[in-house]
């Protein structure tokens, strides 16, 4: 790989941001106030759509996230990490510290291309952390959701021998059919017979669904079922990567997330497919939450953690070198930032990247993170803003505009009360799909919560897979929705949300797996609702801004005549 050369990271900090009552409380107040408000006008604008059949999934979920946070609490008595969330809570350290910190950033400016890092890096961190334990198996589900313990899960896991074993009464027994289904493929997988273990797996994976998972299916826990299924689509991803089959481990590897999200191993499998997949932003965000997930579940031993950070800065490295269109800088900054900071951003961004000055632009939604920096542990991280500056227009005025919208949305379109052409939808899926999402996934790739709503960027996905569907190319679809429900099945460990973010989360899995499976397909989709509200208020606001311009015009033509009729008076 090539060095990238059209990033830099700039310390462009102010001593306005300092304040005498923690700035970064005031933004996370400010941010939480922000989201608070975007989930009440989403839910506002879908009162009366209760659609439950996601319910479970979605306290599955909420249950894990609670036996996280009491498994971390029991695990560490010296640090603060409440709520297991990554905060900022830094009035607890001394202003006067901070400020200092501050002061030392201030002025400073140091441009710092990412280091290039070689393929051969990549490769040792995939055989050691995603290839892991080829010579036996393990069975991964055998682990609790949270270790009690910083040794590694490779060691810890359970052998499939041991399953049934007198000691292992606490494991789930396994089914007998599916254990021999599952002795088979391991024995083929460790014989490097990939394509007769993919079929092995898929065999398993059928018998798991068919409801023989367990010994006892009538006193099997739903967490440990989806375990063990979780366990078979992981062992599927890494067959048919060995196989150099990316394409057939993608659905495999979301679907394994969906199960278990709270392990990191399933998220750097999804890193991997999507860089073999050559979709490196998507990889970076993986390797992050990756990294996160390693630190939440208790994972100790920091070389794991310098693994995943390698491979997280390498996929943003890779992003950056291959993209060609625009060119972005990190700044250091510790709050919201304000118009003229921005403004002073964007100056030292055109002095950088002259090639990249035709739009301008600063995430302001939020603060970023670098995997050179990233400490899940410190209560005051170093973070940056993001600015990207773009070879044309288009992408950068889109991204501008979905910044100041009350809710997310992907439409641009200019007949709100009618269905798109079909030559206007092959446009749309072109500008979303090859100009827009790709850098909005870049934008995500440092960016681990969202300050605007939880779900942001899952149902922007959702929606590009409604475009998708219009256009009858089901199999993308299927892709970006088994996406999505991973996105959505992960949030919680992300970040504390609120009750409107919980309910809105619950209808988009309800509504998401209900059009993965072919249900209720006569039924509208949140998403789609969202964004239909979205394209009346973009067109009340339209509406309100031109009347206001004629008002103005107006004015000045009063104003005008006005004008001359006090000059004729004067001459006659």
């Amino acid at each position: 790989m090539e060095s990238a050369s059209n990033t830099s990271v700039g310390c462009n900090v102010s001593k306005d941001n300092q304040s005498e009552n923690s700035p970064k409380a005031n933004a996370n107040r400010e941010s939480n106030a922000v989201a608070n408000k975007s989930s009440n006008d989403i839910l506002e604008a879908l009162q009366g759509v209760r659609n439950l059949p996601g319910e479970t999934a979605i306290e599955n979920v909420m249950e894990k996230v609670k036996m996280a946070k009491n498994g971390k609490e029991k695990q560490s008595n010296d640090l603060d990490r409440t709520g297991l969330k990554w905060k900022s809570e830094s009035e607890e350290r001394p202003a006067v510290k901070k400020e200092a910190r501050m002061s030392e950033l201030d002025n400073q400016l140091v441009a710092m291309p990412l280091p290039h890092i070689p393929l051969k890096s990549l490769m040792d961190v995939e055989i050691k952390l995603v290839y892991i334990d080829e010579e036996d198996i393990t069975y991964e589900f055998a682990e609790s959701v949270v270790s009690t313990s910083t040794q590694s899960t490779c060691r810890d896991a359970e052998k499939v021998g041991c399953l049934s074993a007198p000691n292992s009464s606490s494991l789930p027994q396994i089914d007998k059919w599916l254990q021999v289904a599952l002795k088979e493929a391991s024995t083929c997988y460790r014989q490097k017979k990939y394509a007769i273990a993919a079929g092995q797996f898929r065999t398993a994976l059928e018998l798991c669904s068919k409801g023989a998972a367990l010994g006892k299916p009538f006193e099997a826990s739903p967490q440990d079922i989806s375990s063990i299924a979780g366990f078979i689509e992981t062992k599927l991803v890494t067959c048919y990567l060995r196989m150099r089959k990316p394409d057939l481990a993608l659905n495999h590897s979301h679907r394994s997330i969906s199960l278990n999200p709270a392990y990191f191993r399933n998220h750097l499998r999804q890193a991997a497919v999507f860089r073999c997949l050559e979709r490196y932003s998507e990889a970076a965000r993986s390797a992050m939450i990756a990294d996160y997930m390693y630190w939440l579940s208790g994972g100790g031993e920091q070389h794991i953690s310098k693994l995943i950070k390698l491979y997280w800065q390498a996929m943003i490295e890779e992003a950056i070198t291959r993209e060609e269109s625009y060119s972005v800088m990190y700044t250091p900054f510790a709050t919201k930032a304000k118009a003229d900071k921005i403004d002073k951003m964007k100056e030292a961004f055109a002095k950088k990247h002259p090639d990249y000055v035709d739009y301008i632009y600063t995430d302001a939604r939020g603060l970023h993170l670098l995997p050179q920096t990233a400490d899940w542990v410190s209560l005051c991280p170093q973070q940056y803003l993001l600015t990207l500056g773009f070879k044309t227009k288009d992408v950068g005025k889109f991204l501008e505009k979905m910044s100041s919208r009350k809710l997310p949305m992907l439409s641009e379109h200019k007949h709100p009360f009618g269905p798109l052409t079909r030559e206007e939808l092959v446009r749309h899926l072109e500008t979303i799909g090859k100009k827009i999402l790709p850098v909005m996934d870049f934008i995500r790739s440092t960016k681990l919560t969202e300050s605007f709503c939880a779900c942001s960027g899952v149902i922007e996905k959702l929606q590009y897979a409604s475009l998708l569907r219009q256009s009858q190319r089901v199999k993308e679809q299927s892709q970006v929705i088994n996406q999505a429900i991973a996105e959505l099945a992960t949030i919680p460990y992300l970040q504390d949300i609120s009750q409107q973010d919980a309910e809105l989360l619950q209808l988009l899995m309800a509504d998401a797996t209900d059009t993965l499976e072919g249900r209720r397909s006569d039924k509208e989709r949140v998403w789609n609702k969202i964004q239909k509200v979205g394209i009346i208020e973009d067109f009340l606001y339209q509406l309100e801004d031109n009347f206001l311009k004629t008002k103005k015009l107006r004015l000045a033509r009063r104003q005008k005549m006005k004008m001359k009729r006090l000059q004729s008076a004067q001459q006659h």
